[in-house]
């Protein structure tokens, strides 16, 4: 069922997945439980490009040959969505644990991936959807849902489809935001940073097109019903596009690998990654082809980020309080601070270091107990949340003792040996780059702390995590964990 020969480990890499994915996250957000649980808790809007490569990199734990990772990665999603529900605009609860809508996530996982290759002019074969349906059952299984929730036959599993398709998909705000709002103010991937004529121009373009494809997709019924509006043409274009990006998958295998794409994407220029010289070549050619984009086309670009108003004491220059609020604070992008952006960061803090249970709730509890300090110190008008005003009049407030708990948690389980200091292999699973080295290898270690010591010490990752929160600073290996998309 899973791992090397599977049905799904055949289809994970083909190029069309992509259009799948896009089409069945615009599914999932249709369903009323699983659109509120995105809108109150998921970092879809503010971080897609890091959403993104966590979706890949669990998938490929629960889809790969060893099943001590599969069980492991099964037992943390479980733990994750057991942290989110609450009640939507319109009173009704949500739990992201229900099984009917864990169900609905495979199941269009599974439908979009059969439609991919129809409308690609290259139906499945019924054994071979058979067996990728087969696989997807054992995948909630796996999550400890009884394979139930989805109908035993592939027979059945149409009649499932096409009655919640009929009878409980809405036109909710979290599918609206991914069709209208998420393409056309996608933010840049890491790769593309500094470059915002060209990642401007792009988008402008490709932002509806893809918007364009996703709609004409879509199960008639539903398109009717939520009253989405397909332009003329749109079903000629959406076809041309699943045929021109299926011919991809005849290039060489290395080239259209999912995980390296993403985890291209969300390479740094400034990483110790191998791959970041290419990058950073790649970069500086796409910089002056962006500045001559400037000259020749009246295209107004977004603005180059400043390099703010004054030096910052260490790793990098100081942001205002308005962009560290909205690029740092508001995970979810909503538009204030509340408890789902400190639990989007110690979410993310977990999947990069693949806590244990003990250790995740640690961190968890670390992050409520300042939240429960910033909502003191910060919530005047007792609305339960920070505004960007209520944070920029009183932002000193940030640096409080229960913001240094937070430190010295993140710092423990950053330490797997317990040997009181961060080794660059340790540093890399949080910030996916080592220690800082010169070009031939052979000089000594550089931390962040501009020491020349090959470890990062208590003292030094406390110092620079805190200068980081509550100095508004711009920070080489935070912006990426934190800020950047």
């Amino acid at each position: 069922m899973f791992g090397p020969g599977s049905q799904f480990d055949e289809f994970f890499n083909d190029p069309r997945w992509a259009l799948a994915v896009v089409r069945a996250t615009v599914l999932e957000a249709a369903h009323p439980q699983i659109g509120a649980a995105l809108i109150d808790n998921s970092t879809f809007v503010a971080h897609p490009w890091r959403r993104l490569q966590n979706t890949f990199l669990s998938l490929r734990r629960m889809f790969g040959a060893d099943d001590d990772v599969r069980q492991r990665e099964a037992a943390r999603l479980n733990r994750l969505h057991a942290r989110l529900n609450g009640t939507d605009a319109r009173d009704r609860p949500y739990d992201a644990m229900d099984p009917e809508a864990r169900a609905w996530v495979v199941a269009t996982l599974f439908e979009s991936t059969v439609t991919m290759f129809r409308l690609s002019g290259q139906p499945l074969e019924q054994r071979a959807m058979e067996r990728l349906y087969a696989e997807f059952q054992a995948f909630l299984v796996v999550l400890g849902d009884e394979a139930g929730q989805l109908p035993p036959t592939l027979h059945e599993f149409w009649r499932y489809y096409d009655r919640v398709v009929e009878e409980e998909l809405e036109n909710t705000e979290a599918m609206r935001i991914i069709l209208y709002k998420l393409f056309d103010h996608l933010p840049a991937p890491p790769l593309l940073n500094g470059l915002p004529t060209l990642w401007a121009l792009g988008r402008a373009v490709g932002g509806p097109v893809i918007g364009a494809i996703t709609v004409a997709s879509l199960p008639e019924p539903f398109r009717r019903r939520a009253g989405l509006p397909e332009l003329l043409g749109a079903q000629t274009l959406m076809q041309s596009a699943y045929l021109t990006v299926g011919l991809a998958r005849f290039l060489p295998d290395g080239w259209i690998r999912a995980e390296n794409i993403a985890d291209l994407l969300a390479l740094t220029p400034d990483s110790d990654d191998p791959r970041a010289r290419t990058v950073r070549a790649l970069h500086q050619k796409m910089k002056r082809a962006g500045a001559f984009l400037r000259l020749v086309t009246p295209f107004t670009p977004e603005p180059e980020p400043g390099p703010g108003p004054e030096p910052a004491a260490r790793g990098g220059m100081r942001r205002d309080a308005e962009e560290f609020f909205r690029e740092v604070l508001d995970q979810t992008g909503d538009g204030y601070l509340d408890w789902p952006d400190l639990a989007a960061m110690a979410r993310e803090l977990s999947t990069r270091l693949d806590l244990d249970e003990p250790e995740e709730t640690r961190l968890y509890n670390a992050y409520a107990d300042w939240w429960r300090e910033l909502q003191s110190a910060l919530d005047t008008d007792g609305d339960g949340r920070v505004s960007a005003q209520e944070y920029a009049a009183a932002a000193p407030s940030l640096a409080g003792p229960a913001l240094i708990r937070v430190a010295e948690v993140l710092f423990d389980v950053t330490d797997k040996d317990g040997n009181q200091r961060i080794d660059a292999d340790e540093y890399r699973a949080l910030f996916r780059t080592a220690f800082h080295r010169d070009t031939t290898g052979t000089g000594t270690g550089t931390g962040t702390n501009g020491d020349t010591d090959s470890a990062y010490t208590r003292s030094a990752f406390v110092k620079d995590f805190l200068s980081f929160m509550s100095g508004r600073q711009r920070s080489t290996p935070y912006d990426p964990l934190l800020a950047q998309a």
